[in-house]
């Protein structure tokens, strides 16, 4: 299994900070980034082999990463039209490196703790996580689910939805049919929009299904006082983490 990391984004939500680094830079304690967190999450579950799409600061982040975890396979694969582009177009850039295998997918501001990256990394299904105990959120990403699946993911969505991150373990089958649908959007100039929007067009062909990480640590860090927020819930979890 590999894992996607998408980092191509601007940021701009984030102020002052992501003027001379990327988000992903970000520290949710001392010293540790939320790119550090991730990917030491990603070695505690077994998975090594990591795909990182990159925008601004594209040299700062690969050498960051290549020279702190030499334990782990980096490619890098670079959006120059980052500020023109959704991650739909990064994903499709980095299509050679991504075929035919599982992925498990995130964006590069998700702060998660180990229990819910080892709980989708050890689905046999594809899954997305959902949390059933939140309200729905206004702007941010909803899964609507029908029959047990997933079958449409947005902001727009609130009917038969949950509050959903975009965290998703994708096996073969699945990710290859999104992943070509990707292809297709961004062959037609479609590169703009969410990946997800791919995803909806074909959803009855895919098996998805809601991981409901119910009230656990999995959200994203979208502006500086999300950034706050997250330093607060996560400070218990790095200390116990030693």
């Amino acid at each position: 299994m590999k894992a996607l990391i998408l980092n191509s984004g601007i940021g701009k939500r984030m102020g002052e900070l992501t003027k001379t680094k990327n988000k992903c830079m970000a520290e949710i304690a001392p010293g540790i980034t939320i790119l550090d967190w991730q990917l030491k999450m990603l070695v505690k579950v077994g998975i090594t082999d990591v795909v990182i799409t990159t925008g601004p600061f594209a040299e700062h982040l690969q050498e960051y990463a290549s020279g702190r975890y030499p334990e782990i396979s980096f490619t890098f694969r670079h959006n120059p039209v980052y500020d023109q582009t959704n991650y739909i177009y990064s994903i499709a850039l980095a299509e050679d490196v991504l075929k035919d295998d599982d992925i498990l997918l995130m964006h590069g501001d998700l702060v998660f703790e180990e229990s819910v990256l080892k709980e989708i990394a050890g689905s046999e299904a594809s899954v997305m996580v959902v949390d059933e105990t939140l309200p729905l959120p206004e702007k941010d990403f909803k899964a609507v689910v029908q029959e047990g699946r997933i079958t449409k993911v947005g902001i727009e969505f609130f009917e038969n939805a949950y509050a959903a991150q975009p965290l998703y373990k994708l096996n073969r089958e699945d990710w290859s049919q999104w992943l070509a649908h990707i292809l297709v959007f961004c062959g037609q100039g479609t590169r703009g929009v969410y990946a997800e929007n791919a995803m909806n067009e074909i959803s009855g062909k895919l098996k998805i299904y809601p991981l409901n990480v119910a009230g656990r640590i999995c959200t994203e860090v979208d502006n500086l006082e999300d950034l706050q927020r997250v330093q607060n819930m996560m400070e218990p979890v790095i200390a116990k983490e030693g």
